[in-house]
C-alpha cells in the first residue's frame, strides 16, 4: 500500500520498480580522489553545523536559526545559478521538488535548532549518524535497492552505534529523550529526501535542483522564522554564526552533496553521515565543552568503521 502511494507522485525512466526511481550512479567503484574530496568536504561542513546552531540559539530563536539558514543557503545558490545558462524544471518534476523541500530541508532545518534546545551540539552531530540506516530501508523497500553485503556490515555498525548514542544520550531525563527523538526524526526525512534527490540532480544539475528546493523552503519555513521575532537577540557572534551556516553550511554543502548523490549513488553518499558525528564530536568537545557519555564514544567509534565501509567498492 505503501509502495502503491509513493508511485502516484514519483515517475522517472531510470525506475528500479513502476514508478519509483532513486540513486543508480555509474560509479560502482572505490572512492577516486574527486569522490573523497566531496565526501570529506561536506562532512567538514555539515559536521559544523550543528556547532554553528548551538552558537546562533545564544541570541536567536530556533525559528529565525531556521530561516535565516534556509533563506540564506537559498541566496547562496541562486546567487551562482543566474550567473550560468537558464535551466527550467519540468512542470513533472516540479511535484518532487517540492515534496524535497519540505523532506529534505523544511522539516530536519526546523527539528535540528528545536532539539538542540535539549541536547548539546556533539550529540545531535552523533545522532545524526542514524541517517544511512533510514537511507538504506528506504531504498530496499520502496526502491527495491538493497545495499551490497559490505555495505550491510556498514549499516549494521552504524546502527549498533546509534542505539549507543541514544541510549547515553538520553539517560538525563523526558527533555533529553525528547531532543534524540526530533533528531532521530530529522534524520528519517534525510533517508527519504536523499533517495529521492539523485534523479533530479542527474536530469537539471545540482544548482538548479537545490536552488529550487532551498527556495522553495525559504517560504514554508518563513512563518515559524518570524514567530516570537521580538525574542531574538541581534548579537555579532549569533548572526555571524547564522550567515556562516546559511551560505556555507547550507548553499555550498547542498551543492556538494548533490554533486556527490550523482557520482557515486544515494547509499554511499549517505555515508558521509558516518564522519559527520566525529566532526561534530570534536568541535562540541574542544570548543563548548559539550559532555558526551561512554556509550556515545562507543558508538562513533563504530560510526568511523561504517564510514571506511561507504568506499569500498
Amino acid at each position: 500500500m505503501m509502495a502503491e502511494r509513493w508511485q502516484a507522485v514519483l515517475v522517472s525512466g531510470n525506475a528500479t520498480r513502476p514508478g519509483l526511481s532513486t540513486a543508480d550512479a555509474s560509479n560502482d567503484e572505490r572512492f577516486d580522489a574527486q569522490d573523497w574530496a566531496l565526501f570529506l568536504g561536506v562532512s567538514l561542513i555539515w559536521g559544523s553545523s550543528f556547532l554553528l546552531i548551538a552558537f546562533a540559539l545564544e541570541g536567536l530563536t530556533p525559528g529565525m536559526v531556521t530561516l535565516g539558514r534556509v533563506g540564506l543557503g537559498a541566496v547562496a545558490l541562486w546567487a551562482i545559478r543566474l550567473t550560468r545558462p537558464s535551466v527550467t524544471i519540468e512542470r513533472s518534476d516540479r511535484g518532487r521538488l517540492v515534496f524535497l523541500s519540505v523532506l529534505w530541508v523544511a522539516l530536519p532545518f526546523t527539528l535540528f535548532p528545536l532539539a538542540q534546545q535539549y541536547v548539546n551540539s556533539a550529540v545531535a552531530g552523533l545522532l545524526n549518524g542514524a541517517t544511512p540506516i533510514f537511507v538504506a530501508v528506504v531504498s530496499t523497500v520502496l526502491f527495491g535497492r538493497a545495499p551490497t553485503r559490505i555495505q550491510v556490515f556498514g549499516l549494521i555498525g552504524g546502527f549498533v552505534g546509534v542505539v549507543l548514542i541514544s541510549v547515553g544520550s538520553a539517560g538525563g531525563g523526558s527533555s533529553e529523550l525528547r531532543g534524540v527523538l526530533m533528531v532521530l526524526a530529522a534524520t528519517l526525512c534525510y533517508g527519504f529526501a536523499i533517495n529521492l534527490a539523485a534523479p533530479l540532480q542527474a536530469r537539471y544539475g545540482g544548482i538548479p535542483t537545490m536552488s529550487g528546493v532551498l527556495g522553495l523552503a525559504t517560504l514554508w519555513v518563513t512563518p515559524f522564522g518570524l514567530w516570537n521575532l521580538g525574542d531574538n537577540d541581534w548579537a555579532l557572534g549569533p548572526v555571524v554564526a547564522v550567515v556562516a551556516l546559511g551560505a556555507i553550511g547550507t548553499g555550498l554543502a547542498y551543492w556538494i552533496m548533490a554533486t556527490l548523490l550523482g557520482r557515486v549513488g544515494s547509499i554511499r553518499a549517505s555515508f558521509i553521515t558516518y564522519l559527520i558525528p566525529v566532526v561534530s564530536l570534536v568541535l562540541g568537545v574542544s570548543i563548548r565543552h559539550d559532555a558526551v557519555t561512554a556509550l556515545a564514544l562507543i558508538g562513533a567509534v563504530l560510526t568511523i568503521g561504517g564510514a571506511l565501509l561507504a568506499s569500498r567498492k
